[in-house]
């Protein structure tokens, strides 16, 4: 996609932002990709994607990165903060004909300095294994593709296992390999193992060991992503029909769903804890899902498109110090007073399930914060805290909090409604207060859901203030029940153009029609079969919605807290595709086939004076 505005689109871009740790810098000196540096030509191809590993070598550089840029894939050093690699001596390179990678995935355990087991899906169907480091292919599986047909949307190796894998696609299907086995000569047959709501588990009827094992088949259309709890014992995916399902692993049993405010659902991750799920899609929100509750906590608006990646970030999110008990079990209430950060359950090999412990900017301890980060196909990067006041809203507030601003590339966002909701038989009545910034009690906002009538099965009817858009001035609206003053409200002042609540508003359709001709490149494959999985799962996108709307599936905007970003920025021409968090960095990639790494404050190398300057 050309870049819009000419030398203008180039001032938009930032090299550096701030937040309360200090300064995260761009280090153009680092950057990865092809070896030429020309940028691809990324009409109709697969997202970019990147995936790290350690080898431990000795030399204390064991960092390795792939990535791949249409039919191309890389394998480099990577070095981090310090100068990238020689583009022009990849460790491996390969080039495919008549297919694409689009996803892959390094073993942590078996990688050393002389092996790692990289495992690749393509556009295909086919799943490969190799060892770039040796230059071998080790085995293709899904050959011809008598398993599924279908794009390869997301591959895992399971954690803690050094031979099983777990592979989705585009079709709504995942499939349980082991490298040991075979994928037969004839399709499999398949036998049920287990139903719910929309999945099957199957179990393949064989009389010797084969591929694959097990066979999920998962809502309706696409499986864009899914993710392993901390653990490894549980199971977040992320589908086209807009739900996400968790699920247990080991026992194939659904543990709690929930619903996008409206069109699919593209990526999902957790926090370092497994207490918390974020997801991202086409509804261009980030939506915080509670494991222990299974309902929607918050959500964040900051994008204009729809968001392609969300990562929490490991070394920012914090707990108060303090003894941390053995055992968790119970309401986030107990968990207000007993934080627990998987103790026991963290694998030796994974650095992403350990939390540093520091303190705020303010010299006053952080009860809890989490770091999650987003990017999206408005190419811009979102950093988002979440809080003690958004987990605990029944709870009073600890501390004074000071609001943080937006900082965005195109300007301040507008400014939105918060309100209480008391809901009567005949009528809904909506008030709106002025935010008090000085931490008084919480309980000024809280009303009881049961004195209020509120169903059994919506949220409660108060929001935090803090961390939430800013309130009006003080105003009391009436409207007919079954209709939402702060959607309307949010459409009216240009907040949030998406949050309509009618389905056959004609507006919303044009909208979304825009959407997914500007931005959905990525994401839409050029095989018929993906174009027709695509428009039937909208159709039943469009009546769960119907049915979900205003539930704790799918709560009302007015029913949960509105998060800002912490940081907003524009950094990339093309649609990003990549977020990922390290201990001394982040690195993004676009769809132009550019890694960028993003020093952390204090960790930059060089002592070069700042490209580019944003306050």
């Amino acid at each position: 996609m050309a870049a819009e505005g000419g030398g203008k689109e180039m001032n938009e871009i930032k090299t550096q932002f701030t937040t309360r740790e200090g300064v995260y810098k761009l280090l153009t000196h680092s950057e990865y990709s092809r070896p030429n540096r020309v940028p691809f030509n990324s009409q109709g191809s697969n997202p970019v994607k990147v995936s790290f590993v350690n080898v431990n070598d000795q030399s204390g550089n064991g960092d390795r990165i792939c990535f791949n840029v249409g039919r191309e894939l890389y394998f480099y050093i990577y070095k981090g903060v310090r100068k990238a690699a020689d583009l022009s001596k990849p460790i491996d390179k390969r080039i495919y004909k008549g297919t694409q990678p689009t996803c892959h995935d390094f073993n942590p355990l078996t990688a050393t300095a002389e092996s790692v087991s990289l495992l690749v899906g393509f556009s295909a169907g086919q799943v490969q294994l190799i060892d770039p480091i040796k230059k071998e292919t080790s085995k293709l599986f899904n050959e011809e593709r008598l398993i599924d047909k279908s794009r390869v949307t997301c591959v895992r190796w399971v954690p803690g296992s050094e031979s099983l894998f777990l592979v989705a696609h585009s079709s709504g299907s995942m499939y349980l390999y082991n490298v040991e086995n075979t994928c037969g000569t004839t399709a499999p047959h398949y036998q049920l193992l287990k139903q719910g709501e929309n999945y099957a588990v199957h179990t393949c009827k064989s009389k010797s060991a084969r591929n694959p094992s097990l066979r999920w088949t998962v809502g309706e259309g696409a499986l864009n992503e899914f993710a392993f709890s901390p653990d490894g014992k549980f199971l977040a995916c992320a589908s086209q029909d807009g739900f996400l399902r968790v699920f247990g692993f080991d026992a194939v049993e659904l543990h709690g769903t929930m619903k996008s405010y409206f069109g699919g659902l593209l990526c999902v991750c957790w926090s370092p804890d497994g207490r918390y799920i974020v997801a991202g899609g086409e509804d261009d929100l980030v939506t915080v899902w509670s494991f222990s509750d299974c309902r929607v906590i918050a959500r964040g608006h900051g994008h204009k498109s729809w968001v392609s990646v969300v990562a929490f970030d490991h070394c920012t999110t914090s707990v108060e110090d303090g003894d941390l008990p053995a055992e968790f079990s119970g309401s986030d209430e107990d968990f207000h007073e007993q934080i627990h950060f998987g103790t026991g359950r963290d694998r030796a090999n994974s650095s992403h399930s350990r939390l540093s412990k520091r303190n705020s900017t303010d010299s006053r301890p952080v009860s809890v914060t989490y770091r999650f980060g987003s990017v999206g196909q408005d190419t811009q990067l979102c950093l988002w805290d979440l809080t003690e006041d958004i987990l605990f809203p029944h709870l009073p507030l600890s501390r004074t909090r000071t609001h943080t601003n937006v900082m965005s590339a195109t300007g301040p966002p507008a400014t939105g409604q918060t309100t209480a909701t008391t809901t009567t038989s005949t009528t809904t009545t909506v008030s709106t207060t002025t935010t008090n910034p000085s931490g008084s009690n919480g309980k000024d906002n809280v009303s009881n859901s049961s004195s209020s009538g509120n169903p059994a099965n919506s949220l409660p009817s108060t929001l935090p203030r803090s961390n939430s858009l800013p309130h009006s001035t003080t105003t009391t609206t009436t409207t007919t029940k079954g209709n939402s003053i702060m959607d309307s409200a949010f459409i009216a002042t240009g907040v949030s153009k998406f949050a309509t609540l009618s389905l056959h508003d004609s507006r919303k359709e044009r909208h979304e029609k825009d959407h997914k001709r500007n931005h959905s490149m990525g994401h839409i494959s050029s095989k018929s079969s993906d174009k027709l999985n695509q428009l039937s799962s909208t159709r039943t996108a469009k009546a769960d919605a119907a049915k979900t709307l205003g539930t704790t599936l799918c709560p009302r905007m007015d029913e949960v807290p509105l998060l800002e970003p912490l940081v907003c920025k524009k950094i990339a021409h093309e649609r990003l595709t990549v977020l990922i968090f390290l201990e001394d960095c982040l690195v993004t990639a676009c769809q132009e086939g550019f890694v960028c790494t993003w020093a952390r404050p204090g960790k930059v190398v060089s002592d070069r004076p700042p490209e580019d300057t944003v306050m």
